[in-house]
């Protein structure tokens, strides 16, 4: 007699997608490890990255480590066998890539960026814990024209579609070009990572399809957004390549389109703890693939 393994059942801590937008304060620490843990972010670092939901970190890689990634992120781009794959988005306008994701499994390259302890070593700090990659990709946003990203919570969409069931993930964008505050840079409200909205609508099959080029479920409404941003403000992240900005997963946030002609290119990596591995969708018929949202919960190491 054989016993069936089920998925376990989680408390859904965080609804959304329902008949309304709901409020729910965080549950969930922001910062996970005890005082003094050791790794590349201080204390000081720590605290701001508490208050804020966000830190900035200004040599995050070296400009000879920029070169590198950008020359490995143009290959990516050039290469039909990429564009073809699914884990390549294409501009539905210019037809030119928009993003690549799970770039730390196409390229040894970017693989070695997820595990330079600069980088994974933060990510422990802030989690308090071992982590694995739960989605990495390059963000082109290429010149005159790329769209932008609406404003939304990544906690939203991976607690509906991937089934995160807490917020302990961290996101760091890696800027490869120069982030200017008129090429569609980064736009975050600082303290908004302490609520949670639940956002109105359900979820459609296969919706990452569309929603990787241009979200519809998983945004707030106007109203909600106009509260927020009152109560929050709005910071605009600019820097130098190289440069990175580090954010909870749950930073209402969002990006503008780059009608300049340059392009504003970065790394993408979202580090969630081995402790909060993903479980079944919250709020939506079936899981995204798993180039999206990893089901390979294995330490990086």
């Amino acid at each position: 007699m054989t016993t069936a393994t089920r998925t376990p059942v989680v408390e859904d801590l965080y609804p959304s997608r329902g008949p309304a937008e709901v409020v729910t304060p965080r549950q969930e620490p922001v910062v996970w490890s005890a005082p003094g843990a050791p790794g590349p972010a201080t204390s000081g670092d720590l605290a701001s990255y508490e208050r804020d939901g966000f830190l900035g970190v200004e040599d995050q890689i070296t400009d000879d480590e920029v070169r590198l990634y950008r020359t490995e992120m143009e290959r990516l781009i050039a290469d039909p066998a990429v564009r073809a794959d699914e884990r390549a988005i294409v501009e539905s306008r210019s037809q030119k890539v928009r993003s690549i994701f799970e770039v730390h499994r196409l390229s040894e390259v970017f693989a070695a960026l997820v595990r330079d302890e600069r980088v994974v070593g933060r990510a422990r700090q802030i989690l308090g814990s071992d982590v694995y990659v739960h989605q990495s990709r390059i963000n082109v946003k290429p010149g005159f024209g790329a769209s932008g990203f609406y404003w939304h919570s990544d906690f939203e969409t991976w607690h509906a579609e991937d089934g995160m069931p807490k917020m302990r993930a961290v996101s760091v964008s890696i800027a490869l070009t120069e982030n200017r505050d008129t090429n569609g840079g980064l736009m975050i409200m600082p303290g908004s990572h302490r609520t949670f909205l639940g956002c109105a609508g359900a979820t459609p099959e296969d919706n990452y399809k569309k929603s990787l080029q241009m979200q519809d479920a998983g945004t707030p409404s106007d109203g909600a957004l106009t509260r927020f941003a009152d109560d929050h403000g709005i910071r605009l992240f600019t820097g130098r390549a190289g440069s990175a900005t580090w954010f909870d997963c749950n930073c209402m946030h969002g990006s503008g389109d780059n009608i300049t002609p340059y392009a504003r290119s970065n790394v993408f990596i979202v580090f969630n703890s081995v402790e909060n591995a993903a479980v079944e969708p919250f709020a939506a018929p079936v899981r995204r693939p798993e180039f999206i949202g990893a089901r390979d919960f294995t330490p990086v190491r």
